[in-house]
């Protein structure tokens, strides 16, 4: 099989993106710890590996973003509020692009096509989940490969998301769910770091709307459940 590199925040959108890659790749895990004030995420990347039986999986930790960062934005900095609707405070700037390139970096290495991750229609208020972005990117990386690329010792990648192929957060839950059942109510979208899902950040509120247009009861406990 060919093989794809998957960017995994261990959130549903992680193993739902592996749910519909999974039966075309030989699907390879990477995962960031960037200072993230959920590090449960972490620990549920982990799970999401294990349940989509990956060929591998690298945690890779780039800490020291969090310094760089500053005060730019609430998911780095504990001190700032989390807020419950979209605000621009919860953009970590170009975070997608630092995770794409350290993967396709991967994803060369191991002559695989595509490297993916979870961005969907839903996103349309992040930059860098938007398909001109992802294509943009793609472009430079294979430029900047494009030696080995025509010396036949690299493969040219693929970057693919949800949102290239139109499909929306609740498209990747019922995929999911169809393929994993229950284990998709155990991966964290929660912003904070407590024991189970706050229910009031804005992920939190996405997650349950997500789960409520796709027409799947939504199992995963929440501090505050209701919308």
């Amino acid at each position: 099989m060919r093989k794809a590199v998957v960017v995994l925040s261990g959130g549903l959108d992680s193993l739902c993106l592996g749910a519909h890659l999974g039966s075309k790749y030989e699907l390879y895990g990477i995962t960031f710890s960037y200072g993230q004030r959920a590090s449960q995420e972490l620990n549920s990347a982990r799970r999401v590996g294990r349940t989509l039986g990956l060929k591998d999986h690298r945690m890779i930790r780039i800490d020291f973003m969090k310094s760089l960062y500053g005060e730019s934005n609430v998911l780095t900095n504990t001190k700032k509020k989390l807020p419950e609707k979209f605000e621009y405070s919860i953009v970590v700037p170009i975070r997608n692009a630092i995770f794409v390139t350290i993967a396709s970096a991967w994803a060369f290495a191991l002559n695989a096509s595509v490297v993916a991750y979870g961005a969907h229609t839903d996103d349309t208020k992040y930059s860098d989940c938007r398909p001109s972005f992802s294509k943009k990117l793609q472009e430079a990386l294979n430029q900047g490969e494009s030696d080995g690329i025509a010396l036949g010792i690299r493969s040219k990648i693929e970057i693919w998301t949800p949102y290239i192929a139109g499909l929306s957060k609740s498209d990747l839950i019922k995929a999911g769910y169809k393929k994993f059942g229950n284990e998709i109510f155990k991966t964290w979208s929660c912003y904070s770091n407590a024991k189970i899902h706050c229910g009031r950040c804005e992920s939190c509120n996405n997650r349950k709307t997500a789960f409520e247009k796709a027409g799947i009861a939504d199992r995963t406990r929440y501090l505050v459940p209701s919308l």
